[in-house]
């Protein structure tokens, strides 16, 4: 006999955003403890890393009301997974990051600025995936991006990312807050915030030394 542990599709939703949130602190325990056994490339970790915290962030949003905490939903599904509630609660950046940073604090191409770009890239992003695509949706993400873009001085003020920033925000700023982007604009916004993440990924390297 089939059990169904929800009534109606916002019942089935939340369980669903339930089992997400459990694969990604799973998989950033997994990701940490592979890091500190040597198992993966600081590289490689750092750039999963970003993405499960990103991901991370877009999911506690969501789930924002239906779980006290995070602490708490570790708890109650038994979960060991003390590295991850670390990196994705307490710190919010990768390892690799927060070793940069401390090395680099005085430096105005500081690593966690890196690590704030990265993640307002791929929760755009994300959002547009979940269809969030009001107006007063999207434009405070872009304004997010397009400010941590400016604080790198290493990117050029002709930077893909900052230019295509700007032009969108200068477009939505024109529209109505609850105005939605059409299935058109959403595929281009997605395309130009995939191609500016893909450019400030290939700038990083020679920009940062490493």
């Amino acid at each position: 006999m089939e059990v169904k542990l929800w009534n109606n599709k916002r019942e089935r939703d939340m369980y669903d955003n339930f089992a997400e949130l459990y694969a990604i602190v799973k998989a950033t325990e997994k990701l940490e403890k592979a890091y500190i056994r040597d198992i993966i490339s600081p590289s490689e970790y750092e750039t999963e890393c970003q993405k499960l915290i990103a991901h991370f962030k877009t999911l506690s949003s969501t789930l924002k009301g239906a779980i006290p905490s995070i602490e708490r939903f570790a708890e109650i599904y038994k979960m060991d997974c003390s590295a991850a509630l670390n990196r994705l609660v307490v710190s919010g950046v990768p390892a690799t990051v927060e070793h940069r940073a401390a090395a680099a604090a005085s430096t105005t191409t500081s690593a966690a600025i890196v690590a704030e770009c990265v993640q307002n890239f791929i929760t755009a992003m994300d959002s547009l995936k979940l269809n969030m695509v009001a107006v007063d949706q999207v434009y405070p993400l872009l304004s997010d991006l397009s400010t941590s873009l400016n604080k790198l001085s290493l990117l050029p003020p002709d930077f893909e990312g900052k230019m295509k920033m700007r032009e969108w925000l200068g477009r939505l700023s024109k529209m109505e807050a609850a105005e939605e982007l059409t299935e058109q604009q959403a595929r281009q916004l997605h395309f130009d915030l995939e191609s500016s993440y893909n450019s400030f990924i290939a700038a990083l390297p020679t920009a940062t030394g490493a």
